[in-house]
């Protein structure tokens, strides 16, 4: 007697084509977020969104290439399971950096509040002065760096003025303030990364004789006095 296989019940397998495309888009989703990353190509934060944007894809990819979600018996159900899952953790993971993120803001000390207040550009809050400078004012210098000097090593600069480190090499930047031995933080940054081809500003509003180097490869040095 010979038994029928009810086709309903066969495991449904990717063909060769399949997996070949699958196998090729999981390298390039790989190798793009590691390009990006070992040429600094973007800030910190776009950085980040890309690279989980990328993991994304990637996760799509296994899922209809290799998994091979939508070819069960009922793919609409399990796609739809699939979906709110997805929907459930980003909703968590959201929800957590927005929580995390006001508490930062609401128990951080003066200079990391300061900080914020100059990238918001908030020179007063109910009607008290922040700490920072309006949006607009003082005088700008550029500190060029290239063939690891910086040029000029020293400024004088009044507060509120700003320094713009200007890497016109096509290699990265770690600027740290302080010296080495003792970095220190200067409103609010530990340290600014300067990407090839890429301008970085830094609002001066603290008073002072402030020492800044790289701390990648210990070449750049150099100072900046900021007076009233």
């Amino acid at each position: 007697m010979t038994h029928k296989t009810n086709p309903k019940h066969e495991p449904h397998h990717g063909t060769l084509v399949s997996y070949i495309v699958g196998f090729i888009l999981s390298l390039v989703f790989t190798l793009i977020p590691y390009y990006l990353i070992t040429h600094k190509t973007f800030g910190r934060d776009e950085l980040l969104a890309t690279i989980l944007g990328f993991a994304g894809l990637q996760m799509i990819v296994q899922l209809f290439f290799f998994l091979h979600l939508g070819r069960e018996k009922k793919p609409h159900a399990n796609a739809q399971f699939l979906m709110g899952t997805v929907g459930i953790i980003f909703v968590v993971i959201g929800g957590s950096i927005w929580i995390m993120n006001n508490l930062h803001y609401n128990m951080a000390g003066m200079e990391v509040l300061n900080k914020v207040a100059s990238d918001e550009s908030l020179y007063e809050v109910n009607g008290k002065q922040a700490g920072t400078c309006p949006a607009g004012t003082g005088t700008n210098y550029d500190v060029t760096l290239k063939d690891n000097v910086a040029t000029p090593s020293q400024i004088n600069a009044h507060l509120c003025d700003t320094i713009t480190f200007v890497n016109q090499d096509t290699t990265t930047y770690d600027i740290g303030f302080g010296t080495t031995e003792k970095p220190q933080m200067y409103a609010g940054e530990n340290d600014m990364t300067a990407y090839g081809r890429h301008n970085n500003p830094l609002r001066l509003t603290e008073l002072g004789t402030h020492t800044f180097h790289d701390t990648s490869k210990n070449k750049i040095t150099g100072s900046f006095t900021v007076t009233q």
